[in-house]
């Protein structure tokens, strides 16, 4: 048997793997995967405050104070979330666990988006206004 022969098989055998997690590594892998996000984002909120403080120099048209604000926004997102966030109790029945981190999971996805896209708009206003920026 090759091995693209064998591959719908490896498949198989990874599925039937995934399968036979218990509820507590499929919860600690749900939370694992939340904080990374949350952490991945944390490491981008200095460039939000940069990003805001540069737009603050170039001409203040209402582009750029729509930027600004949009940067704002973000940061708040991220405010919110964690303020909001609270980790399951050990002694939460485990689908309702899994969803809260679902849910979860989908919010701070939500202000990933916000982030990337206040970031890349306002990156664009600056290019636009010139190098000395």
């Amino acid at each position: 048997m090759g091995w693209r022969q064998a591959l719908p098989l490896l498949g198989l055998l990874v599925a039937g793997c995934l399968q036979l997690q218990s509820d507590e590594e499929k919860r600690a892998f749900a939370e694992q995967k939340l904080m990374a996000r949350h952490d991945e984002l944390m490491a981008r909120m200095d460039e939000l405050y940069q990003l805001r403080q540069q737009l603050t120099k170039v001409p203040d048209t209402v582009l750029a104070g729509r930027r600004r604000q949009a940067l704002q926004a973000a940061d708040a997102g991220m405010m919110q979330w964690m303020h909001q966030y609270h980790r399951p109790a050990d002694t939460t029945r485990h689908e309702r666990a899994m969803a809260y981190l679902a849910a979860q999971q989908h919010r701070i996805d939500s202000v990933g988006v916000l982030m990337q896209q206040s970031i890349d708009s306002a990156r664009v206003v600056l290019r636009a206004t010139g190098p000395t920026h």
